[in-house]
């Protein structure tokens, strides 16, 4: 999902550059000042509180702005993203911001300002107040607002520039030319987005495969717990001793272990293009703490993808494994082999709920060669990198 907030004072250009983004990546339009407009027009209780404030040249209440802002984003559930033109206007804002895309399992992917000359805002402004029908366009509210931007909107940029999301340009020129500044920086920003996706499925369904040929493709880090795992046990580190007993038994090992081992694979990575997940989360709180960890850097599961495979053939291709050097512990003990297989349908199976409500979970056929499982999988992470990019 792409999340924009184009930033900058009044006059700057916002919203004749927003019609062009909405054009060009299916974003939904998120305009304070135009819903604010919308809600005077029709004179509704919030409109008649904002028309007051408006007039003067404040900024309206956050609780009014949120109680729209919110309703639009719900109202909006199939498009590519959003476009914020006038929120956030305040540190505060920043954070109330932050909350409505956490409940849409999202997050802002930039924060563009459009740098503008005064002399040169204060020229376009009172040009558009001779055509525009807008109250907010007169001479001495237009001071107000720029004052009031210079004095606290600004502030807004600190936040986001401690996220590493915010980017200036150049807002004066024709509007061909900042749009092309425009979308070079968001181009340049996507590009950044981590694809992070979660192999899914039955022990023996090919997950592991489809991973590593995934993660050589797209340039990805590859991040298994079992393997992981089973190198602490190969050097017999402290860890490796600790988990030992649940591996023999091919149990889930407990999450403060697992938590550690994955943290540290993804902080000795900061410059990968994502990372891609076999054998974790396995529970619905390991789904919690992989989003927690994600979202720490400012960053989310992609997409989670189900390699579909009948308990027979998961069992088939475990016993098959077991006779090979890639042989686990639990492949050559059945008993294990069953239990593993239970062990999914009542604990790992919930997690197929918790990511289907966040439209991120799709189910493929893991039956075939291992080509033609592939090229199902591939098409579906291409199709995931345009989703977020």
């Amino acid at each position: 999902m792409i999340n924009i907030a184009l930033f900058g004072p009044p006059g700057a250009g916002k919203g004749t550059q927003s019609k062009l983004l909405l054009e060009k990546y299916n974003l939904a339009y998120i305009a304070t000042g135009d819903i604010l407009r919308k809600e005077i027009s029709d004179k509704t209780d919030l409109g008649l509180k904002a028309k007051e404030i408006i007039e003067k040249g404040g900024l309206v209440s956050d609780e009014i702005i949120v109680q729209i802002i919110e309703r639009t984003i719900i109202e909006n559930q199939h498009v590519n993203g959003f476009l914020f033109d006038g929120f956030p206007r305040t540190f505060v804002q920043a954070y109330i911001l932050e909350g409505l895309l956490l409940k849409l399992n999202t997050s802002l992917t930039c924060m563009i300002s459009l740098s503008v000359p005064r002399e040169e805002l204060l020229n376009r402004l009172l040009e558009r107040s001779k055509t525009s029908q807008r109250i907010d366009d007169t001479p001495d509210v237009i001071l107000t607002r720029l004052t009031e931007y210079e004095l606290k909107t600004a502030q807004v940029a600190d936040f986001y520039k401690e996220k590493g999301i915010y980017i200036e340009i150049d807002g004066v020129g024709k509007i061909e030319d900042v749009f092309h500044r425009l979308n070079t920086t968001i181009e340049t920003m996507l590009r950044k987005v981590w694809m992070n996706i979660v192999m899914f499925g039955y022990p023996g369904s090919g997950k592991g495969t489809q991973a590593q040929i995934l993660a050589e493709k797209y340039n990805l880090v590859y991040i298994s717990t079992g393997e992981m795992m089973r190198d602490e046990l190969a050097r017999k580190t402290e860890v490796g001793l600790k988990i030992e007993p649940y591996l023999e038994k091919g149990l889930i090992v407990p999450d403060e272990i697992a938590i550690r081992l994955i943290e540290s694979k993804i902080k000795t990575n900061p410059k990968a293009n994502g990372f891609i997940f076999k054998g974790f989360p396995r529970n619905l709180v390991q789904a919690y703490i992989l989003d927690g960890m994600l979202r720490k850097m400012n960053s989310t599961v992609s997409k989670v993808i189900n390699l579909e495979v009948p308990v027979l053939e998961a069992i088939k291709r475990l016993s098959i494994r077991a006779k090979t050097p890639n042989a686990r512990k639990y492949d050559l003990n059945t008993d294990v082999i069953l239990q593993r297989l239970e062990e999914f349908e009542k604990i790992t199976f919930p997690v197929s709920e918790y990511y289907k409500k966040q439209n991120k979970f799709v189910t493929l056929s893991g039956l075939g060669t291992q080509n033609e499982i592939g090229a199902r999988v591939i098409a579906e992470v291409e199709k995931t990198l345009r989703e977020i990019r």
